[in-house]
């Protein structure tokens, strides 16, 4: 393997199943960042990603000189870094709306899906799952009332709440009744989209950003 120290560009070190690697990836695509991927198999270890990040933790994302490890640091970070399409709203108030937001998702969401993902077989990990699936659909209005998750343009939000849907589709889970068509309708768009498909690895990547520093 390649070190990514020796690369010019920009390399993720990311595993193919795991939801905060798969956030990163679709901020990639959207974006039409030209990067390398690294698959790390679950389970294994990396020395070339040692050398980055004494951790060995994924997503973990190198950038010439700068190494960031943490999916919501390494959004941000490309957000700002390239700054178009925007994934955050330019007004301080709204940003930190979808701020808070996001740290709730994290907090309530994905921490049940972290106790799935230890074994989703045992009696907790089912016990998590059902509660994750009661907590989405106890939302389900805000998937209809607009086209993405809380706006009509596609952000950093999404990014969150998509990887999160998309396994637990993997998972076998149903989201039942009225709430359940209004987060299906969502899935089926934001799924079709090609960033996420890229991300899932269904399209060739665009490299969009070639002339941008």
């Amino acid at each position: 393997m390649t070190s990514a120290s020796k690369r010019a560009g920009m390399t993720l070190y990311s595993e193919k199943t795991d939801v905060y690697s798969h956030q990163v990836r679709i901020v990639l695509a959207e974006k039409g960042i030209p990067h390398d991927i690294e698959n790390i198999p679950q389970g294994t270890i990396s020395e070339d990603l040692l050398e980055h990040n004494s951790r060995g933790s994924i997503p973990t994302l190198v950038d010439r000189e700068v190494t960031l490890f943490d999916a919501h640091i390494i959004m941000e970070y490309l957000d700002e870094r390239f700054p178009h399409p925007p994934l955050m709203p330019v007004y301080p108030m709204q940003r930190g709306k979808y701020r808070l937001t996001m740290h709730t998702i994290k907090n309530d969401w994905y921490s049940l899906i972290d106790i799935v993902n230890k074994d989703p077989e045992s009696k907790e990990g089912k016990k998590a799952l059902t509660q994750l699936t009661s907590d989405i659909l106890a939302v389900a209005p805000v998937f209809a009332a607009n086209t993405f998750f809380m706006s009509d343009e596609f952000s950093l939000i999404d990014c969150y709440v998509a990887p999160l849907l998309w396994r637990m589709t993997s998972l076998g889970v149903e989201f039942p009744g009225n709430g359940g068509k209004q987060i299906k309708a969502y899935m089926n768009r934001v799924f079709q989209r090609d960033s996420f498909m890229q991300s899932v690895g269904g399209a060739a990547p665009k490299h969009l950003m070639d002339d941008k520093d």
